[in-house]
């Protein structure tokens, strides 16, 4: 069976994806303080883990180790406003870029799983 990864076009949509969300982030009120002015390494950072997440080969784990995503995330608070801020830009990244629909809400799935799993403040 083949992986999400692999659906979408592998390394070439998942760039793409994290070119198209992280403007997003940084225009958007409720998440650009949460991120560095310069996202080079975040965007790298982010390139590396959508490709594993997504079944492509595991280039997270072997340049930075488990991803451990709550507890890489547990500076910074995350309510769950945050979350659905996240996956805001995230739903218009991946639209921008355009694939099978199918594929993106398989993608939106995980991701929604994600987002709300990383929630560690309930209010502000």
């Amino acid at each position: 069976m083949q992986s999400v990864y692999e659906k979408i076009g592998g390394a070439a949509t998942i760039q793409k994806i994290v070119e198209a969300f992280y403007p997003r982030v940084q225009a958007h009120p409720e998440l650009k303080h949460l991120f560095p002015e310069d996202l080079t390494e975040t965007m790298e950072k982010q390139f590396l883990f959508l490709s594993q997440f997504f079944g492509g080969p595991p280039i997270y784990t072997e340049k930075r180790g488990h991803p451990r995503l709550r507890a890489r995330h547990l500076p910074f608070p995350i309510y769950p406003k945050t979350a659905e801020a996240w996956l805001a830009c995230m739903a218009s990244a991946l639209q921008e870029v355009g694939m099978d629909e199918k594929v993106r809400e398989e993608m939106w799935d995980r991701l929604v799983m994600t987002a709300y799993h990383m929630i560690n403040q309930e209010h502000e």
